[in-house]
C-alpha cells in the first residue's frame, strides 16, 4: 500500500518515487539471499550513493541534497519497508556524517562529497561493553603523543564495524565525565584500528555489528573534530536526530507488515470466508495500521521542528519510543494473522519480528527514551 502523503516540494514527491522505484527494484529482491549469507550489501550501498540518497539531509555545497529532515525520513521509511538492515544503514551513515558536517575544519570537510556521496562509508563509535546507556562514563582514551592522538580502547555494537572506510571515534581526552570525552574521525586504513568477528545477530544478518579494538592506533592531531572536549555535546547531537532515523525505520518496517498482513487475511479462507472478515483478525489489523499511523505522525511532528530549528530532542525521544514499541506490537501481530505461516521464513513476518527488536534498543534503549520524556516533564 502506498500511503498518501504531504510532501514539501515536487523535487520530495520525485524523489520519494525514485526511492521506491529502487526499493522495489533493487532492495527487495535481494534482501533475502544477503540475509540468509550473512553478506553486507555495500555494493548496494554505492547505488543508493550514487542516486543522491546517502546525503539527502545535507546541503548540496557539501555534496548532499539539501532535503528537509522530513522527507529525509520518509525516504528511509520506504527504504525500511523492502530492507531494514539498508535503512539503518543509511540512517548510520547519516549519522556518521554529522561530526564532520556540523564541527569539521575546512581540511576534514573536504572528505564530505566523497562521504555523502557513498564512496566513503562511516561508523559511529560511541558505545563500549562495559558502557552503552552511560556514555558519559566511556573508557577509550585518546593520549596526545607530538602530531598524533594515540587511541586505546574497545568499542561495542558498532554498525559496520570492518566494513566502514572512517570512523568516528568518542574517546577521553581529559577527565572523567562529559567534559573529558572529545571526537576524532580516523581512517579505517590506521594501524592500530582492529575490527573483530562480526556479533551472531537475531536480525540485521546481512549488516551485523562488530567490535572495534583501538591498539594504540595513531591519528593525526588534526583530525580532532571540534573542540577538545565537545565530543559528548557532538554525541548527543547526533543521537537526537539519528533517533528519529530509527523511528522512520520502525514506521516503513511496521507498515510493511501490516500491508503484507492484509493481503494474506484478504486471501485466506477459513469457514467459507476470508480470514479479514472476521472481527478477531479484522480488528487486529485495524489497530496495527493505527498504530504505525500515530507512530509515522509523531516522527513527521518532530521532523518538522527540527527542519524549523526548534528544539526537538523530546519530540524525538517520543517518536523514537512510540514507533519502535509499534513496530515490535505490529510484526508480532502480524505473525498472529498469518498463523503457523508466519512462523516460518517462507513469508518475511517472521524477520521483521526479528528486526523490530532491534529498533527497541539502537541509538538509545526505550528505557532512556522514557527517561528523557519523564526528566522533561518533572525538571521542566
Amino acid at each position: 500500500m502506498t500511503v498518501e502523503r504531504m510532501l514539501p516540494s515536487d523535487e520530495a514527491y520525485e524523489l520519494l518515487g525514485l526511492t521506491r522505484e529502487l526499493a522495489e527494484g533493487e532492495l527487495a529482491p535481494r534482501v533475502a539471499r544477503f540475509e540468509q549469507q550473512g553478506e553486507f550489501p555495500r555494493e548496494v550501498l554505492r547505488t543508493l550513493g550514487r542516486a543522491g540518497l546517502l546525503g539527502l539531509p545535507y546541503p548540496e555545497a557539501d555534496g548532499g541534497s539539501g532535503q528537509p529532515y522530513e522527507v529525509y525520513l520518509q525516504v528511509l521509511e520506504v527504504l525500511a519497508g523492502s530492507w531494514l538492515a539498508i535503512a539503518e544503514a543509511v540512517s548510520v551513515h547519516t549519522l556518521s556524517c554529522f561530526p564532520i558536517a556540523a564541527y569539521g575544519s575546512e581540511r576534514q570537510r573536504k572528505s564530505l562529497p566523497d562521504m555523502l556521496g557513498g564512496d566513503l562509508l562511516g561508523a559511529y563509535c560511541l558505545s563500549e561493553p562495559q558502557g552503552g546507556s552511560d556514555a558519559a562514563s566511556l573508557t577509550t582514551r585518546a593520549e596526545r603523543d607530538g602530531d598524533d592522538w594515540v587511541v586505546t580502547g574497545t568499542k561495542a555494537w558498532i554498525t559496520h564495524g570492518g566494513q566502514a572506510d572512517f570512523y568516528n571515534i568518542f574517546c577521553r581526552t581529559g577527565g572523567p565525565g562529559a567534559a573529558g570525552i572529545s571526537c576524532v574521525v580516523a581512517d579505517a586504513s590506521t594501524p592500530g584500528i582492529l575490527p573483530q568477528v562480526p556479533e551472531r545477530t537475531m536480525g540485521l544478518r546481512s549488516s551485523p555489528p562488530a567490535q572495534m579494538v583501538f591498539d594504540g592506533a595513531r591519528v593525526p592531531a588534526d583530525c580532532l573534530v571540534g573542540e577538545e572536549g565537545s565530543g559528548f555535546r557532538i554525541a548527543m547531537q547526533a543521537l537526537d536526530a539519528g533517533r528519529l532515523g530509527i523511528a522512520a525505520c520502525a514506521v516503513g518496517l511496521a507498515q510493511a507488515a501490516v500491508d503484507y498482513a492484509a493481503g494474506y487475511a484478504r486471501e485466506r479462507r477459513q469457514f467459507g470466508r476470508a480470514i479479514g472478515e472476521f472481527q478477531g483478525v479484522g480488528f487486529m489489523l485495524a489497530d496495527m495500521a493505527t498504530q504505525v499511523s500515530a507512530a509515522r505522525a509523531l516522527m513527521l511532528s518532530a521532523a518538522r521542528l527540527k527542519d524549523a530549528g526548534r528544539p526537538f530532542s523530546v519530540e524525538a525521544a517520543k517518536a523514537k519510543l512510540f514507533a519502535t514499541d509499534a513496530a515490535m506490537r505490529v510484526t508480532t501481530d502480524a505473525i498472529q494473522v498469518l498463523g503457523g505461516a508466519g512462523y516460518v521464513s517462507d513469508h518475511p513476518a517472521e524477520r521483521w519480528f526479528r528486526e523490530a527488536k532491534v529498533l527497541q534498543i539502537v541509538e538509545g534503549t526505550n528505557q532512556i527514551q522514557r527517561l528523557v520524556i519523564s526528566r522533561s516533564l518533572t525538571r521542566g
